[in-house]
């Protein structure tokens, strides 16, 4: 066991970093529950450039070597030609059917079969972790880059078989994740962060159709799948000019644009306008979220102002949940509220805890509060009759200084 630093590091928040990082199992933990595997069968690593790293060490002490076929980037499995030779493995970053991928994993037997899954989310297909259990040879990566904001932050998984998994750490280096890596993708992966995440996946995905429908319009556009649109145009450079105009980066591979999808539709405006494109200008929606981490709660919470839908509370207090549900029916606005409290003691917590992070995220929305309207109504229900006055103006109380000519009369 390595000994500990002698003090921690002169940083916020650095109290844990003064020992080495322990194993990762309860990352492991987590990460199977999302992928549906077992624990035994992740194996946390610093993004996928890193896993295929291992796969690269691999070969290399075993004297063989590594097929990467050429192939366009998430095309079907039946593209990829199988090992030649004495190959230890074949990479394939593709998404294909679970029948695709158990074919190519037993025509590439005994070499190993790497699936590149780094954005699996953003699709229908189904993941190659549902034949993992079959083919002894086969691995899956996942990631947390783009589907889970942590691209800044270098952490996925490498799934297989046990046995599968035992040759891939054997070659991975002491101390692999630093603790801040291992905590952020805790944070993540947590259940009260999960609602929002797939509603936020699903937004980039009607976001990419309708940017992909546009630029199909003026520019050739390849396959692609996730937070990336692939486009052929005549005059490269021109493109990236323009898009540099326009605030949008892009990376170009050999003849194609690679071409970001942003969650907000004002950004993927600005993407299609560099091309030329004028999709009509549209207010950016008012929207707000809030994240809120507490001992007893862990709470993410989103609203949009301007849409009616969805409406998605789980808090697990039921009627606090349904009384949520009313307030943003009748107010007439977009909430998605998640909470994982200490609902063992009693729900005092959830309870206060997720209205301060209803208000924070309204608070957001609202903005500069233009265009709202001042003055509400009244509804009573059956023989109670509750009122709360709340003035969105952003005034806490008026100030008022000054003299009256006219005497006050008794």
């Amino acid at each position: 066991m390595s000994l500990p630093a002698p003090f921690g590091p002169l940083v916020s928040g650095g109290e844990e970093l003064d020992v080495y990082p322990a194993s990762p199992a309860a990352l492991a933990a987590r990460m199977a529950e999302i992928y549906d595997v077992e624990a035994r069968q992740v194996l946390p690593v610093r993004g996928l450039t890193h896993a295929l790293e291992l796969v690269w060490r691999l070969a290399a002490r075993d004297g063989g070597s590594v097929e990467a076929p050429r192939a366009e980037p998430y095309t079907t499995l039946s593209a990829i030609y199988p090992a030649k030779g004495e190959a230890v493995a074949v990479i394939a970053r593709a998404i294909g059917s679970a029948e695709a991928i158990a074919e190519m994993a037993a025509r590439v037997s005994p070499a190993l079969l790497v699936v590149d899954e780094g954005v699996i989310e953003f699709s229908d297909a189904p993941s190659a972790t549902t034949v993992i259990s079959l083919h002894p040879n086969l691995i899956v990566l996942r990631s947390l880059s783009l589907a889970y904001g942590l691209a800044g932050a270098r952490v996925g998984a490498a799934i297989a078989q046990p046995d599968t998994l035992a040759r891939l750490a054997s070659v991975l280096e002491p101390y692999a994740l630093p603790v801040p890596l291992v905590k952020l993708a805790q944070q993540v992966l947590d259940p009260s962060r999960l609602l929002e995440n797939r509603e936020r996946i699903a937004t980039v995905r009607r976001e990419r159709e309708r940017v992909v429908r546009e630029l199909a319009r003026v520019v050739p556009v390849d396959n692609g799948v996730g937070p990336i649109v692939i486009v052929r145009p005549d005059d490269i450079a021109d493109s990236l000019n323009r898009l540099k105009a326009f605030g949008i980066a892009a990376d170009v591979s050999e003849e194609r644009l690679r071409l970001p999808v942003s969650l907000k539709p004002e950004v993927n405006d600005r993407l299609l306008a560099a091309f030329g494109l004028n999709p009509g200008k549209v207010r950016a929606p008012r929207t707000g979220q809030s994240v809120r981490d507490t001992k007893e709660t862990r709470i993410v919470c989103a609203v949009n102002l301007d849409e009616a839908a969805p409406v998605r509370i789980e808090t697990g207090v039921g009627f606090f949940d349904h009384m949520l549900e009313q307030i943003a029916a009748h107010g007439g606005f977009s909430l998605r509220l998640k909470c994982e409290g200490d609902l063992h003691t009693d729900p005092h917590h959830t309870i206060e805890d997720s209205a301060i992070a209803l208000g924070q995220a309204l608070k957001q929305a609202l903005g500069e509060r233009k265009g709202i309207q001042r003055y509400g109504f009244v509804l009573p229900m059956d023989e109670a009759n509750a009122v709360v006055s709340i003035d969105l103006s952003g005034r806490p109380y008026p100030v008022f200084v000054g003299t009256f000519d006219t005497p006050l009369h008794r």
